[in-house]
């Protein structure tokens, strides 16, 4: 069974209890009882963050980063080839350039890329996508 990778949008959408928490939800059980490794990339790690804060203050962005690591997120970093990669994909595809980082580490993992951002239907290149809208 393939594992897992977030995005921030299907995060932020789960945290915030907003369209598609459900199926972020359902997806985060499945992958804990049958022992599925659940990614995210520390640049769309670092998108929640800011966004929390922006929008909720310090505490809450303090209660969603310990959150994360609550449901086992293995949080991956980005070393040079990452780095290249998601370049590579910004080239190519007109998305931003955060999402290109959780599109590379897809690719990286062979994961299963979490999303609802409609960014990534422009997306091509073959990546198993799970929508959650």
């Amino acid at each position: 069974m393939p594992d897992y990778l977030f995005d921030s949008h299907a995060l932020l959408a789960f945290f915030q209890k907003e369209k598609g928490a459900e199926v972020v939800e359902k997806i985060l059980r499945k992958a804990f009882t049958q022992q599925i490794d659940r990614f995210i990339c520390v640049i769309n790690l670092g998108e929640i963050i800011y966004i929390t804060k922006r929008q909720f203050g310090e505490g809450k962005k303090l209660e969603i980063l310990g959150r994360v690591y609550q449901l086992g997120f293995k949080v991956l970093p980005v070393p040079d080839t990452l780095v290249f990669k998601a370049a590579e994909l910004k080239a190519e595809y007109a998305i931003s350039y955060a999402d290109c980082f959780a599109l590379a580490c897809a690719l990286d993992q062979s994961a299963i890329l979490v999303t609802g951002d409609p960014e990534f239907k422009k997306v091509t290149t073959p990546v198993n996508i799970h929508w959650i809208r």
